[in-house]
């Protein structure tokens, strides 16, 4: 069972993996350096240990002990009980769902592995924003997708944010970075999915169009902003819109990327 250790001090050298929470820049070299990530809240933290994540700690405090004490039963690492102001001190923010874990990050599998049982695939471009790729995995487990693939440069799905914004979603759906930007959809072709990327092209059709018929369908987004690569826009095998009632005309002519993908999902999951 984890030894509850109570904490008094904001300074504790023993919260090194909870300080500055706010600082993006910072986290991610620390995490990166001591092979972490966090989670936070009740469910959250429940689905990270469930999926098999080894943690490193908990910082709670007293009145979400309960919640969480089957977990903690389980589990050998220390919890670090203390006051929520104290807690706002070390993290930076108010900690309102009360419960945080530090966990050890796993290796990344590779791609085959990945795709070995999958029909329907989220390729992300780009996506920078942690919100962005957690409202993402959100989707696409909530509408069956099996597998997200990441562009080299797209944000981490395992940094706090973005795991809160899919609320564990990133425990269970199978996802890995992809080493050959370049060669990435021709090499998605060649394992029998079909790329339907959505953007903006004069050739673009309506997903529902683009999708129809499908098998095993990879469905390829981009950044926000300035949307997918010309390289990736051409190797693609489709290229799909999700047709807007008020055009370019009223200034909106797309979706941010995270309501696009909710709205592809879910065409893409029903088609025939």
């Amino acid at each position: 069972m984890a030894e509850l250790v109570q904490i008094t001090t904001a300074d504790d050298p023993r919260l090194a993996d909870y300080r500055d929470l706010r600082d993006v820049q910072l986290r991610r070299s620390l995490e990166a350096e001591h092979g972490l990530f966090l989670a936070e809240g009740e469910k959250v933290v429940r689905r990270a240990v469930e999926a098999g994540y080894a943690p490193r700690s908990f910082l709670m405090a007293p009145r979400w002990l309960d919640g969480l004490g089957d977990v903690l039963e389980r589990s050998d690492a220390p919890c670090y009980v203390l006051s929520e102001a104290l807690a706002e001190q070390v993290t930076g923010f108010h900690v309102h769902r009360g419960a945080l874990a530090s966990l050890v990050r796993r290796p990344l599998p590779t791609v085959d592995s990945v795709l070995a049982d999958a029909r329907s695939v989220l390729v992300l471009e780009d996506v920078v924003d942690h919100t962005n790729v957690g409202a993402i995995f959100r989707s696409g487990a909530a509408l069956g997708f099996d597998a997200v693939l990441l562009a080299p440069r797209c944000a981490d799905p395992l940094y706090r944010r973005s795991v809160k914004v899919a609320m564990g979603a990133v425990f269970g759906v199978p996802w890995t970075r992809l080493d050959d930007w370049h060669g990435a959809l021709p090499s998605l072709s060649e394992r029998g999915f079909t790329t339907v990327a959505l953007t903006l092209a004069v050739d673009a059709v309506p997903v529902e169009e683009a999708v129809a018929g499908v098998d095993k369908v990879a469905l390829v987004l981009g950044g926000e902003g300035h949307g997918l690569s010309a390289r990736w826009e051409e190797t693609a095998d489709r290229r799909a819109i999700i047709p807007m009632a008020r055009g370019r005309e009223h200034g909106i002519d797309s979706l941010n990327v995270a309501a696009a993908t909710a709205v592809a999902c879910y065409v893409t999951a029903r088609r025939a």
